[in-house]
Formats: C-alpha cells, sequence, structure tokens
C-alpha cells in the first residue's frame, strides 16, 4: 500500500471521529465537559455544543472530500486548519485551568490530525499541480 493511501485512510478515520466526538459534544456536552473537568453552566454547555457542530461540518466535509476519489486541497487545507486550532485552543484552556490535564490527549490528537492533513494537502496539491 503506497504511503499516500494509508494516509488517506488513517484521515478517513480521523474524519470519521470528528464527526462522532462533534455529534457527542453536540448532543451531550455536559457529559464531554464534566470529562474534562470544566466549568458546567448553561452558558459553556451552548458553546461546547457549537463547537461540536462545527466538528461534524469540518469532520464530514474532510470525509467527503477523502471518499470521493478525487480529494479537494482546499478541503483538506482547511480541516488541518480546524485541526491546528482545536490543539492551540484546548492548550490554552489547560494552560489556563479550564480543562483538565486530561483535555491535552485531545489536544495532542488534533494535533496529530492537523499534520497528518497538511502532509495530505501537500501531496494532493503536488499531484494536482
Amino acid at each position: 500500500m503506497s504511503l499516500e493511501k494509508l494516509l488517506n485512510r488513517v484521515l478517513i478515520m480521523i474524519s470519521i471521529l470528528t464527526v462522532l466526538s462533534g455529534l457527542t459534544q453536540m448532543f451531550f456536552p455536559g457529559l464531554v465537559l464534566r470529562i474534562m473537568s470544566a466549568e458546567l453552566t448553561p452558558t459553556t454547555t451552548h458553546f461546547f455544543a457549537t463547537v461540536g457542530m462545527f466538528m461534524v461540518g469540518f469532520g464530514g466535509v474532510f470525509l467527503q472530500s477523502l471518499l470521493s476519489g478525487k480529494p479537494d486541497p482546499v478541503v483538506a487545507f482547511w480541516a488541518s486548519m480546524q485541526k491546528f486550532g482545536a490543539a492551540v485552543m484546548v492548550g490554552l484552556g489547560v494552560m489556563h485551568g479550564l480543562f483538565s490535564w486530561l483535555a491535552l490527549g485531545v489536544a495532542g490528537f488534533d494535533l496529530l490530525s492537523g499534520l497528518l492533513a497538511i502532509l495530505y494537502w501537500r501531496k494532493i496539491s503536488a499531484a494536482q499541480s
């Protein structure tokens, strides 16, 4: 199996996990906030659910692009930016005491996902040039 095919399959799994975790965050924000030892208020649960909705959107569009057979470099680029942004924001949340150290696992996963997505973007951009 080529590196590009392997990377495509890993990113498909990451996209599916992004959609599923986004749905969980959308419909059960209090549960996720409790796991991360975050403040639980109507405002935090509402905004956490909103973030989950965007995770579903980004994960879904990246998944659709990956499965299309003709992945769009623009989608891969912006999906990687979403992952990098999530890693930074979750890391800042831990640094400011908003989330427990367990959330660093989420930040690390998002950082790795962003790196893989940007690598994939470079590969498919070069192939289309």
